[in-house]
């Protein structure tokens, strides 16, 4: 790593490497550009391939175009539509019917049983980018019904309802995130380094490695089977600028310790890269490792994510390592004006407030762990209060939406299951039986079962439920549905529909917790053994992550419900937040635990921790922060499930920084002593005076 390392900050070297990330930039870019092109946002992208819905999805496709997305147009007059309201609605259907993006025919005008609303089901086909295209398409059919409406309330909704509100709120959500981000960061970096010059740097680093991602992703996407939709290369922008700027924190905390020991810059910067350098990296590999077990999930978009993340990291982390070293010594000292380090100045960390609260803890180290882990123990406890069983379609946004309101017009005027029907396929030659099945199961309105349809030996049918389409009296009617087709002899029939589609989302994300948190446990543990050499310091890590998890998810279930007001969580929350906190929590664990060690070879672990944290405490705290900056801007989008990712992820990387590492694990570092590096070497080194201290090979 030392010819690396000083390879890259050679006096000349450094311009080669500056040179060559400026142009992969420029070369890139125009690609990084076409990833938003490139997103895949229809419901098969993100459904797990197994699952009976999915499948339905997929013969259904022979039966209508794959891309129809059905409009259900409603019109509404309290008092009760008049025979101008009726003949205007059959005029619309008319000119529905005329649009060039139709998939079959408009159904309707079809009025309500109590006289005050009429609905026409429009089945749009809008090609493969349907959901993107899906709210002018909207805003059109919206445009053409208020037209000479004279008092009668109108709304869209349905599915293409539903599609148009959902793109809208993904619309911008990269650039929208990349300015949120990068403001975070200048500011952070701002008040950090109190220099209006450095924070360019590491912004500077961020964003080429971001660009650099968008465009590895997107050649990717063109020849492999990875799918990227807008909740992915969201996380994508939000997690190369908050881990990118963790890791460029960390080098340049390191690179300033050895401008104030040594007089050359390059020097300087060859030991800090050498010094620091492993650490970054095993941090890196330790997240994108811990984002590829995502490759196991059941969800597409789970298992999507999985690469996307792994990707961003490693080339964050080569960026940093590469380029900002050479533009930090390009820059050279007065890069840190007004507070340039010279050499022989006092370490600040060494009298600096880590040091200070290490000196506090080490008083009673015992006592601070056990009262710090049962304040997190009795925080966890509020993780009782979180709903994550899924969210209804009203639930899944923050403020009113047009398609929900039509929803709830629709469920007061029309069976409840209306817009939403639960398809139902089967072999041809059962489709009789399949059908009396169906027309009998509870929760199904028997006269709404339609006649089979054949095509290629296969037969389908629709059937509306009694019970709003997301409710759980819903999704127990699928549940009966699959149970009464699934028994007719010979008929291989399945159900699926918008509420199957939840059902098995539900469940699957459910599958998904159950597999892939041991295996990233397990992961991480590993990875720590191998770099730690021990077996003990793993083994408490593990648990103070999981420890810091259950406490931050017990305060988020609190807030969610008390503070924000949110009906639930979606079933995928306990996932993707458990990834990024153990992920990202292990890094500031190789952050500090890499430096205790270090210092422990010189003058044993009770030293060495307390040394590490007065010289770590002050950037994990740093980096804790704007990491936390950059996932609370996913609560800018006006969706519930990235606002409680953006909160819990947020909430958590704060405590863990403060709290979990500064404190509980100092505390056990302490008290466990040299132990914690238990089976290696430095297990049974004693704690000796710095100056009889001597550097042991371990």
């Amino acid at each position: 790593m030392s010819r690396i390392a000083g390879w890259i900050t050679h006096p000349f070297a450094k311009w080669v490497v500056i040179g060559f990330w400026v142009v992969v930039a420029l070369a890139l870019s125009p690609l990084a550009g076409k990833l938003t092109a490139a997103q895949d946002n229809d419901a098969k992208s993100w459904l797990p391939a197994s699952a009976e819905s999915t499948q339905v999805l997929n013969i259904a496709s022979s039966f209508t175009s794959p891309n129809t997305i059905p409009a259900v147009v409603v019109y509404v007059r309290e008092s009760g539509l008049t025979p101008q309201d009726l003949a205007k609605v059959t005029a619309d259907a008319a000119t529905f019917g005329a649009l060039g993006t139709l998939d079959g025919k408009v159904t309707g005008p079809i009025p309500s049983e109590d006289g005050q609303a009429a609905q026409v089901i429009v089945p749009l086909d809008l090609g493969s980018e349907g959901w993107n295209l899906a709210a002018d398409a909207v805003a059109s059919l919206r445009a053409t019904a208020e037209q000479g409406a004279d008092g009668l309330q109108v709304y869209v909704t349905g599915p293409a309802g539903q599609a148009a509100d959902s793109s809208k709120a993904f619309q911008g959500i990269e650039s929208t995130l990349l300015y949120a981000a990068a403001g975070v960061v200048i500011i952070i970096l701002l008040l950090t380094y109190r220099s209006p010059i450095l924070w360019l740097l590491p912004l500077i680093t961020a964003g080429v490695a971001l660009t650099v991602a968008q465009a590895v992703i997107y050649v990717m996407v063109g020849h492999t089977t990875l799918t990227v939709n807008a909740q992915s290369a969201g996380i994508l922008t939000v997690l190369v600028f908050g881990a990118g700027t963790d890791y460029a924190l960390l080098l340049i905390a390191r690179y300033r310790e050895e401008l104030r020991r040594h007089s050359g810059k390059h020097e300087a910067m060859s030991l800090a890269l050498h010094r620091a350098a492993p650490a970054i990296a095993a941090s890196g590999a330790t997240v994108a490792v811990g984002m590829l077990c995502l490759l196991f999930a059941q969800m597409r978009s789970t298992s999507g994510l999985g690469p996307v993340a792994a990707i961003g990291i490693i080339v964050a982390l080569l960026v940093t390592l590469t380029l900002l070293p050479a533009l930090l010594v390009a820059c050279g000292r007065w890069v840190f004006w007004p507070r340039v380090p010279h050499l022989g100045d006092p370490q600040p960390s060494e009298h600096g407030m880590w040091a200070r609260v290490g000196q506090r803890i080490s008083h009673a180290p015992r006592r601070t762990w056990v009262v710090t882990s049962l304040i997190l123990a009795v925080l966890s406890i509020g993780i009782v209060q979180l709903n994550a069983n899924g969210l209804t379609s009203a639930e899944s946004f923050r403020g009113e939406q047009p398609s929900i309101a039509g929803e709830q017009v629709l469920a007061e005027h029309f069976p409840a299951g209306t817009g939403s029907p639960v398809v139902v396929v089967s072999d041809a030659a059962a489709a009789s039986a399949v059908r009396a099945a169906f027309a009998g199961v509870e929760g199904i309105e028997a006269s709404s079962v339609s006649e089979p349809v054949v095509v290629g030996g296969h037969a389908y049918m629709e059937g509306t439920l009694t019970s709003e389409p997301d409710s759980q009296a819903a999704f127990d009617t699928v549940d009966r549905a699959r149970e009464a087709v699934h028994a007719v002899p010979s008929a291989d029939a399945l159900v699926g529909g918008v509420t199957a589609l939840t059902l098995d989302v539900k469940r699957a994300s459910a599958a998904d917790n159950r597999l892939i948190i041991p295996i990233i446990l397990a992961t991480v543990f590993l990875i720590l053994c191998l770099l730690l050499r021990a077996i003990t310091a793993p083994l408490i890590l593990v648990a103070t992550v999981v420890l810091s998890f259950a406490a931050a998810m017990g305060v988020s279930a609190l807030v969610f419900r008390h503070v924000f007001g949110f009906a639930g969580a979606d079933p995928s929350l306990l996932l993707f937040v458990f990834v990024f906190l153990v992920a990202l929590g292990i890094d500031y664990n190789i952050f500090l635990m890499t430096r205790v060690r270090e210092e422990a070879l010189k003058f044993g672990t009770r030293r060495g921790a307390l040394i590490g944290l007065a010289a770590t405490g002050a950037v994990i705290t740093s980096a804790g922060l704007v990491l936390a900056g950059t996932f609370a801007v996913l609560g800018t989008l006006p969706l519930v499930a990235f606002a409680e990712i953006g909160f819990a992820v947020a909430f958590g990387v704060l405590l863990d920084t403060i709290v979990v590492r500064s404190v509980l694990v100092t505390a056990l570092n302490l008290d466990v002593g040299r132990h914690m590096w238990w089976p290696s070497a430095l297990g049974r080194k004693e704690d000796v005076p710095e100056e009889e201290a001597t550097p042991v090979a371990v």
